[in-house]
């Protein structure tokens, strides 16, 4: 008969991730600031209003031609 060995492994200990501090709120004058510019942006894109050919393009898809 053999003799069975018993393997052992050595659980290697991980090393601890790096630790670090959580990222801090925005202050209300940043976050009104980014709010003030955001609008801006978004009243333009609101003002260029939708292309012709795609007003062309939902009308057709209202009337149904656009199925095939």
């Amino acid at each position: 008969m053999k003799r069975r060995t018993r393997m052992t492994t050595r659980s290697a200990k991980l090393p601890e991730p790096p630790s670090f501090d959580p990222p801090k709120a925005l202050g209300r004058d940043i976050q009104a600031k980014i709010g003030d510019q955001l609008r801006a942006m978004h009243d333009d894109i609101v003002k260029q209003g939708v292309p012709d050919r795609f007003v062309q393009l939902l009308s057709r898809l209202d009337k149904g031609e656009g199925e095939e």
